[in-house]
């Protein structure tokens, strides 16, 4: 799927103005005014001058609150944006009710105790937000995160992203009909499903030192339409490549962790590679329709 750009000129304004450089310049920023911010709840609040205020918008981490003093700015961030720009960019302080800056540990045992995935969700967002996608809630969508190319202003958000691990996400997907809903419900507003496996590697999550052993794993899945795949001529004459899988190649897909969210019901499963790209069809007997796999990595965003 194409990025959809708002209006003739958003692709290039996204490509003049690079959001590695945006938050690069947000860094720098934070960094010469001391920053710090306060725990409040699930969130975080920062106060910040006018042009702090404008480099947070436009790296899309927070959202304004309003107040009565107009003098002042304050951003409320989510807990996963105020960990990166204190952990990841070291260019914000973080300080509890007693006013005392804390430290990674301490501060990452607080965002534990208010969120019990933090580690997993807190992985995913880095692992997306390091390769320059913009992330923002994706609640509305009933999915963990939207990723944006660019800015919001600029482009509709491509993936819908849930995270998971091998912990379990008590029952999350492994009902059909769920799995079925929230590939339809994705296909309704043109994003694709992005699922980020985050595996500890037996790592436990007692400090964030531990996040450099995790591993994400990536896999986009889609719906498959038989008139969109159907084998032409060309295709033929470039070498397609057709087998059949049996059904223990799912059961090393389910062991290696890869999609043991399925439920067992596939009848066969036959991959093809068509200009270089690995696509696996899967044919369902339980179900109408049938799903088009892409195992491939989230390229890294340009802009």
């Amino acid at each position: 799927m194409r990025p959809r750009w708002k209006g003739k000129g958003a692709e290039a304004k996204a490509l003049a103005d690079p959001m590695s450089e945006i938050v690069s310049q947000l860094q720098s920023s934070l960094l010469q005014s001391n920053a710090c911010a306060l725990l409040s709840g699930c969130s975080v609040l920062l106060a910040v001058e006018t042009e702090q205020t404008e480099l947070l918008t436009r790296a899309c981490f927070g959202k304004p609150i309003i107040i009565a003093d107009k003098d002042k700015q304050w951003f409320q961030l989510g807990l996963e944006e105020a960990f990166y720009l204190c952990y990841s960019l070291k260019c914000l302080k973080i300080a509890g009710e007693d006013n005392f800056v804390k430290n990674d540990v301490d501060l990452w045992l607080y965002m534990k105790l208010k969120k019990g995935k933090f580690p997993n969700f807190y992985k995913a967002y880095s692992h997306l937000r390091m390769k320059n996608w913009v992330l923002r809630p994706g609640l509305q969508y009933g999915v963990d995160f939207v990723a944006y190319r660019h800015h919001p202003s600029l482009v509709h958000s491509e993936y819908a992203v849930i995270v998971l691990s091998e912990e379990g996400d008590a029952g999350r997907l492994r009902v059909w009909s769920d799995f079925h809903c929230t590939i339809r419900l994705c296909g309704s507003v043109a994003k694709t499903l992005l699922m980020l496996n985050v595996d500890k590697n037996g790592h436990g999550a007692i400090s964030p030192s531990c996040l450099e052993r995790y591993s994400v794993e990536e896999c986009t899945i889609t719906r498959w339409s038989p008139e969109q795949s159907r084998d032409d001529q060309k295709a033929s004459e470039n070498g397609a490549k057709l087998f059949s899988a049996k059904a223990c190649w799912i059961s090393s897909m389910v062991d290696s962790g890869i999609v043991k969210c399925w439920p067992l019901i596939v009848m066969n499963v036959k991959k093809r590679e068509i200009n270089g790209e690995a696509m696996i069809n899967v044919k369902c007997k339980a179900v109408a329709f049938n799903l088009s796999i892409k195992l491939k990595q989230v390229c890294k965003c340009s802009v």
